[in-house]
């Protein structure tokens, strides 16, 4: 699963989903089809799912508001591991995924 603009990338493969470039949507409706995919892929149920925003260079309140509501989805079913990698050098990300991490406890974070 895949989807891709000049602009970003999110893309599914066997167990990672991998984000890239600028997810700078307007609104809720414009982040929908990005947390389908999300949703659909949790619901494969993969063991353990990796979430890869290493590559992802801007998110704006929106997007964060579309990976929150991810996360509580995959809280709430309290059947899949979740792990997220992100890079430990970039402020941004760091704070992003530690937030992740307090709406879900048990996912994994990797700073690399």
């Amino acid at each position: 699963m895949e989807i891709k603009t000049d602009e970003y990338s999110v893309t599914y493969d066997s167990d990672i989903i991998v984000c890239k470039g600028s997810l700078l949507l307007n609104s809720s409706a414009e982040y929908a089809p990005i947390l389908n995919l999300f949703n659909s892929v949790a619901e494969k149920q993969i063991q353990p799912l990796t979430l890869d925003v290493r590559n992802l260079e801007f998110l704006n309140s929106s997007g964060i508001n579309t990976f929150t509501k991810f996360i509580v989805n995959v809280r709430k079913k309290q059947v899949l591991q979740l792990i997220a990698i992100g890079y430990g050098e970039i402020p941004w990300q760091v704070r992003f995924l530690k937030n992740l991490q307090r709406l879900m406890p048990s996912l994994v974070l990797k700073l690399e």
